[in-house]
């Protein structure tokens, strides 16, 4: 029988032995394949088309939409890119009666979007725009980047110093005014074969900041935008996740 005063012992003489030895777990990087969501096999070109773009006038969200994406997907992508001119979606939603009676420009509430959705259902207007890129995999939809201002109570650590000069870090609730912005994109994928649309996809973003912190719209625009990327190209491509797995050694 062990006496409790060996057992005790033999404990702290084992704490003692696995704090002296090395880390006993091995880091393992992995990358986990991710399917794509659409099959392009029957396609060898892509164009990205246009966007109807709204909210702010401070980014021209159709240009830069069209220019990012088409950048993502000659690096990333599978499929050639088309290089043309961007399509000017909102005016063609104006004139087809599709669009609310105020201008693209103006639209800062996220369900007026609903309204455009009339373009893409148009299967002869993507069809003619298909044949005369050579029948392409096409990508449209809305970008509604806008201006927005919240206000409450926001948790910060404060530093102190004690009496001793030690560092303190309390939290505490404090009331701030911010002013961010918020990107509310609509990725859709038409058949440039058949002009039916083939995805969907809709993602929303915001960024907040310090109301004395100035931040240019554009620089938020890319911002907000690089978060949602690895879902578009996924989309079209597998893409790779990569992480960690933690062994034994």
């Amino acid at each position: 029988m062990i006496a409790p005063g060996a057992r005790t012992v033999g404990s702290f003489a084992l704490i003692a032995i696995l704090s002296g030895c090395t880390t006993p777990f091995l880091d393992i990087p992995i990358e986990t394949p991710i399917q794509p969501k659409l099959d392009v096999r029957p396609f060898s070109r892509v164009f990205v088309a246009g966007f109807v773009s709204a909210g702010t006038d401070d980014v021209d969200g159709n240009l830069e939409t069209v220019r990012l994406l088409r950048s993502q997907l000659r690096n990333k992508g599978t499929l050639r890119v088309i290089d043309a001119d961007a399509l000017a979606l909102s005016d063609l939603a104006g004139d087809g009666g599709a669009a609310p009676a105020t201008a693209a420009a103006e639209v800062s509430d996220e369900m007026a979007f609903a309204a455009y959705e009339k373009v893409f259902a148009d299967k002869e207007y993507w069809k003619k725009v298909g044949e005369e890129m050579q029948q392409p995999l096409i990508v449209t939809g809305t970008i509604l980047f806008r201006p927005q201002q919240r206000s409450g109570f926001v948790q910060r650590e404060r530093e102190t110093f004690d009496a001793l000069g030690r560092r303190v870090v309390q939290p505490e609730r404090t009331y701030m005014e911010r002013k961010g912005f918020i990107l509310r994109p609509s990725f859709v994928f038409i058949d440039g074969r058949t002009g039916e649309t083939l995805h969907t996809e809709t993602f929303r973003e915001e960024i907040l900041y310090n109301s004395n912190q100035t931040t240019p719209p554009l620089s938020s625009f890319f911002e907000l935008m690089d978060r949602l990327l690895p879902s578009f190209l996924n989309t079209l491509s597998a893409q790779k996740v990569r992480g960690s797995r933690t062994l034994l050694k």
